[in-house]
């Protein structure tokens, strides 16, 4: 079954794991309170999760709040908590936020607005806990790791997206005195990568009116994860409604530029999806969408979202959306289709949805694969589709049978 968990704007941490119920389109869901709400306000609110399912099939959850406070739980088969480890960011002042936040293994990353990286070791038998500093720019919007935690990325007001190395960012790098620039100097100063920068995107154009495109990134993520850092598919979306797609290894301005994406308040959040050639984009506003990445055309939007979206959480079949009209919500997802302009014939839609008391400002998915359903169909009844196919084999010699059998199990997999 779908499991994710969930934070709200008082600091209280949820369990919400989705079943169905005796039909194969009827979904309910059930949240377990995992660490209460505040009682001090928004002071508390949960501004970055993070999971990780370690190899003992437990589960790490990280939590990063607004006062600057950061915890690591660990997740018992009983839903009780215990605290792994808590710190808190002194960096972090006020009007300023978390933008990013990664747990790996024994390891937990974080970044503030105000380009505070911090490089947390989580305490281990033979060990104590540590932690690495590094100062990225400021007015970042967002920051995200890469899957291998090799790089990482971030992007934000007046700030290109740009790629680092994890290691080289948090190596200790002597202090330099910048004597006064000119204009032209500074100009080319900003072509310069620092030290640990692995590549840095260019701005976009002039407008028609030959007037400097603002930059402002506003959400960004990875696509397509390579193992060599300097050779990465990046998408950021921007204020002005814009998703943007770079390629690190032929050009540093974007190779697609799609406009008109972010309706409301430019795009609030892009995130990768299971199926290829799928993202997902929400706006500030209440439109959650799936884009097909080949040519940046909507695909279908889901129907019903009464509030500004504020996270989004793919998971193999689903995704979860949580809303500011106080709302967690299981939707169904379909791949593009496999022919670029075709009709798309199947449009993902809300399975179920969850009324929460207080705002949810974030959700993620637990990572657990083993949690999720192979199949929507109740027990015992085969999908139409599987029914004429084993009707074809009936008729069929051993290798038609065969091949039957192939497309039914080659199918299973890919749900």
């Amino acid at each position: 079954m779908p499991h994710f968990y969930s934070g709200d704007a008082l600091g209280a941490l949820k369990s919400v794991s989705f079943s169905l119920v005796d039909s194969p389109t009827e979904w309910k869901a059930t949240t377990t309170v995992l660490v209460p709400g505040s009682s001090s306000g928004h002071s508390k609110t949960v501004q970055k999760l993070a999971s990780y399912q370690t190899p003992e099939s437990s589960t790490l959850l990280a939590a990063v709040h607004a006062d600057g406070s950061a915890a690591v739980h660990a997740i018992h088969a009983d839903s009780q908590l215990s605290v792994v480890h808590e710190w808190k960011e002194g960096r972090l002042r006020e009007g300023q936020k978390f933008v990013g936040l990664t747990l790996k293994e024994s390891t937990v990353y974080t970044c503030t607005s105000n380009g505070a990286l911090r490089r947390t070791k989580l305490p281990q038998p033979d060990s104590e806990p540590s932690s690495s500093l590094s100062s990225l720019p400021m007015r970042l919007c967002e920051w995200r790791l890469s899957a291998d935690a090799r790089t990482f990325v971030y992007g934000g007001e007046e700030v290109e997206m740009s790629l680092w190395d994890t290691e080289k960012a948090f190596s200790e790098r002597p202090p330099v005195a910048e004597p006064a620039l000119t204009d032209s100097k500074k100009r080319k100063r900003g072509d310069q990568l620092l030290p640990g920068e692995v590549w840095r995107a260019k701005n976009v154009p002039n407008d028609q009116l030959s007037l400097r495109q603002p930059v402002y990134n506003t959400a960004l993520t990875y696509l397509q994860p390579s193992s060599i850092p300097s050779q990465q598919h990046l998408l950021a979306g921007t204020t002005n409604g814009c998703v943007r797609r770079y390629d690190t290894r032929v050009a540093r301005r974007p190779v697609s530029n799609w406009v008109g994406i972010g309706k409301v308040g430019g795009v609030g959040s892009v995130e990768d999806g299971f199926h290829e050639h799928e993202v997902f984009v929400a706006d500030r506003g209440s439109t959650l969408s799936a884009l097909d990445l080949r040519n940046g055309r909507t695909i279908y939007t889901y129907k019903g979202i009464s509030g500004a979206v504020t996270s989004v959480a793919p998971a193999q079949r689903f995704m979860v959306s949580a809303s500011q009209d106080r709302y967690i919500r299981l939707n169904s997802t379909f791949g593009p289709p496999a022919e670029v302009g075709q009709q798309q014939e199947q449009k993902g839609e809300v399975l179920c949805k969850e009324y929460v008391k207080v705002v949810p400002t974030v959700v993620v998915w637990d990572g657990f694969v083993g949690r999720e359903e192979t199949s929507v169909e109740p027990e015992g009844e085969e999908p139409e589709d599987e029914v004429w196919d084993v009707m074809q084999a009936a008729d069929s010699d051993s290798e038609g049978e065969g091949k039957s059998a192939h497309r039914r199990e080659k199918k299973r997999r890919s749900t």
